[in-house]
């Protein structure tokens, strides 16, 4: 592919945003965060940015980068320490479609995935 994007997360910056006046806190306690969402974040604008590839009607793909190169990676690109690679994505022109052989198990049914109301209780 000619274009890598390479999105990244950044936990310091988050809470210091989130430790501002205007939203409501002042410290930067980690606890009030259930899951990491300075990552969640930089998923969605990792989704968002493979929505515009195929508006644009290119081909893209999102992959991982093994935590283990995490440091090659930063010495590479002199990517600060702060910064998390949260995968990469690749654009260029698509190939042709095939399908995947995956699809030949199916998908489960509806009843097993939509719970309404309460978990547990099938759609």
């Amino acid at each position: 592919a000619p274009l890598i994007i390479v999105p990244h997360s950044n936990r310091d910056t988050y809470l210091s945003r989130y430790a501002e006046r205007d939203k409501g806190w002042t410290d930067r306690d980690e606890a009030r965060w259930p899951v990491p969402y300075w990552d969640i974040d930089a998923g969605f604008a990792s989704l968002l940015m493979l929505l515009g590839v195929v508006d644009a009607d290119l081909g893209a793909c999102f992959f991982g980068i093994p935590p283990d190169r995490f440091d090659a990676y930063r010495a590479a690109f002199d990517v600060p320490a702060e910064f998390t690679p949260i995968g990469a994505i690749t654009v260029g022109f698509p190939a042709p479609d095939r399908r995947s052989p995956s699809l030949a198990r199916g998908r489960k049914p509806v009843t097993e995935v939509v719970h309404r109301g309460r978990w547990g209780t099938s759609y």
